[in-house]
């Protein structure tokens, strides 16, 4: 029987040795030392007895056994040798007994080479068991600028900390990004129990995964497990049933297939021009059957948050277009990703076919939710989003801060102006650069000083004060229960504050003009139209949605000025990025006369020359800007542990 079992493990062999012959490919085992020289070794490290996968286990360190087995670790070896009456006898000893003794390996790059015991490991990969002990020796090559040498010294940082051996990753940053999804720091240690969940988990996945064809896709299987965590999130990833997992992969099966891009993004930049006529019929012919019931779903309430009362302003506005065509309901989700799926959830549950998420910090949420219900419209309020399940949308409220960039500028009597930004997230940092800008058309000299409300504890007026700066450009909207006058372009000269203009989101046009789309057909029904694209609803200033409304403060002279600026910009006859712009660092972003991509504009991750400030430290956020910042950080986040 055993004999019989390496005539089997012997055809496997042969089969892939030819199969790398007709491709001309090495077709034996891969040996260390023919790999690498001990010149580009810079360390080696004792790991003791590790738990290795024999997926990982791919040759040997010397030459020397290398051409008794196939790239696949199965014997080539003819069936009367001594080999493989000793690889009988291994196969005999593992079914009864199990194989027990550990090997010894070298690890290298997270690829192990077998000294000795190279027959266990063939037996041990003909069974398909998943891993085997060994006690490993790990060589540390010399640092390069090579993407897998990059990629390697971020596993060392991981495993440090988890003794994680079996996720390999493609691209850079996605061992940062997993700690991230997971919500633990770089420097954490991870507990027996979580090792022993996590571990659970990515096998739960895998046998899903791979039964369904993983096997054949070009990305590693921690490529794929990351994608999905990214999407449906790790927390209850474990109380799913194989079942769930079924219907959950086939929704994002593209995702896997395009690994590492991500799906086009489509930006939207004014309304369908075409609604304007089917608006009008809208408002004239009567409403047929029951209303369109819509739910805003808030992660804060409007008495704690401008940005929530600005969308519920927009809620009233809609309701008020619309009336007896929209019925909308108010909801306030959790702070987890999981409070938020079952609040959305609710919704779709309470009869909403449409559902606007109002927060950045609902992506992951509103992403899990579209697939589980693919009919329901669901739209966030985020950007630079490439998730292909939903639609997102966003204002270019860099439109306005240019404008009030200018008015900044001539009527500031003092050559530093402050600013006042909320989170350094995608969107944020193309409105600093736009009001910047603006200053400095009118200014050439003046200087831009960026400070942060979300850093703990941060006081930052008597550094305004310090500074001699009369002109600050705030938030841009107040609570009803906030009694400050310190919100868009104020004056605080002499301890008094004089407010000067306001940027303004009108959400409600928006919302207006999204939801006359679906009534009357325009926004073609689902996503079946835009299924491998991710639209992200960008408007401006041409739409309505985007303005600024200036006060009595200012000369009537300069709001003609203002008004004819922002004319040009409505009818894309100016563009606030169309001249040359530097960074801090004085890299040229972009050359005179050049019009900045709106993809450019929406991911930028760095300041202009005229701004005195600069991105905070992650870790001097508050809690709550953490939160939002791990989903929609700007780059320098995204791309290394500063997020965590």
């Amino acid at each position: 029987m055993s004999s019989s079992e390496y005539a089997k493990a012997r055809k496997k062999a042969q089969k892939v040795y030819r199969t790398h012959l007709l491709k001309g490919t090495y077709p034996y085992l891969q040996a260390l030392d023919d790999l690498v020289s001990f010149a580009e070794i810079s360390s080696e490290v004792e790991l003791g007895l590790v738990e290795i996968p024999l997926e990982s286990i791919v040759g040997t360190r010397t030459a020397g056994r290398k051409q008794a087995f196939a790239s696949n670790f199965m014997p080539l070896l003819e069936e009367t040798s001594e080999f493989a009456r000793k690889w009988t006898a291994l196969y005999k000893a593992h079914i009864e007994e199990g194989i027990r003794d550990p090997i010894t390996a070298v690890e290298f790059m997270n690829r192990f080479y077998v000294i000795e015991g190279n027959k266990r490991v063939s037996v041990l990969k003909y069974v398909e068991a998943v891993s085997i002990q060994a006690n490993v020796t790990r060589l540390v090559p010399r640092r390069t600028d090579s993407l897998e040498n990059r990629i390697y010294f971020e596993f060392l940082d991981f495993y440090r900390t988890t003794s994680i051996n079996y996720l390999t990753f493609s691209q850079e940053g996605c061992y940062a990004k997993l700690l991230s999804l997971l919500g633990k720091g770089p420097e954490e240690p991870w507990s027996d129990e979580e090792k022993m969940d996590f571990h659970s988990s990515y096998i739960h996945f895998l046998d899903v995964y791979e039964a369904k064809g993983g096997k054949s896709l070009s990305l590693t299987p921690g490529d794929a497990f990351l994608t999905y965590l990214e999407i449906y999130g790790y927390q209850d990833l474990l109380k799913k049933s194989y079942r769930e997992l079924r219907e959950e992969l086939p929704a994002i099966w593209k995702d896997f297939q395009i690994y590492p891009a991500k799906r086009s993004v489509e930006l939207v930049m004014a309304p369908e021009k075409e609604s304007e006529e089917k608006t009008l019929k809208t408002r004239i012919l009567p409403s047929a059957g029951s209303p369109l019931k819509i739910a805003f779903i808030h992660d804060r309430t409007p008495e704690e948050s401008s940005w929530t009362y600005g969308h519920e302003l927009g809620r009233h506005y809609l309701e008020d277009a619309l009336a007896g065509k929209v019925s909308t309901s108010f909801y306030l989700a959790g702070g987890s990703p999981e409070e938020g799926s079952e609040i959305i959830k609710k919704s779709i549950e309470d009869g909403c076919t449409v559902v606007f998420t109002t927060s950045p910090k609902l992506l992951n949420a509103s992403v899990k939710t579209a697939l589980k219900y693919p009919a329901t419209r669901i739209l966030n309020c985020s950007l630079n989003s490439s998730f292909g399940h939903l639609r997102t949308y966003y204002g270019r409220m860099y439109e306005a801060k240019y404008l009030t960039g200018i008015l900044a500028g001539i009527l500031s009597p003092e050559p530093s102006i402050g600013y006042i930004s909320d989170y350094p997230i995608y969107g944020s940092t193309a409105s600093i650069n736009a009001f910047a800008l603006g200053v400095k058309a009118v200014n050439p000299q003046a200087r831009v000083y960026l400070e942060w409300s979300c850093i703990k504890d941060h006081q930052f007026e008597q550094k305004f004060r310090d500074l001699r700066i009369s002109h600050v450009s705030g938030q841009d909207l107040l609570t009803p229960s906030h009694g400050s006058r310190q919100f868009g372009l104020y004056d605080i000269r002499d301890g008094h504050i004089t407010n000067i203009a306001m940027p303004v989101c009108h959400w409600g046009k928006f919302y207006e003009r999204i939801v006359t789309s679906i009534l009357n057909g325009v926004w073609k029904k689902g996503l079946a139209q835009s299924k491998d694209k991710s639209i992200n609803y960008f408007w401006g200033l041409s739409s309505g949605m985007i303005d600024v409304i200036c006060s009595k403060h200012v000369p009537a002279a300069t709001v003609s000025l203002l008004e004819r600026i922002k004319q040009d910009i409505s009818l894309g006859q100016f563009h606030p990025f169309s001249c040359e712009i530097r960074s801090q660092d004085g890299t040229l972003q972009n050359a005179d006369h050049m019009i900045m991509p709106p993809e450019q504009i929406g991911s930028m991750d760095w300041l202009a020359d005229n701004i005195e400030g600069a991105f905070p430290a992650f870790s001097s956020m508050t809690e709550e800007a953490k939160r939002i910042v791990r989903l929609q950080g700007v780059g320098k986040y995204q791309e290394s542990n500063e997020a965590l």
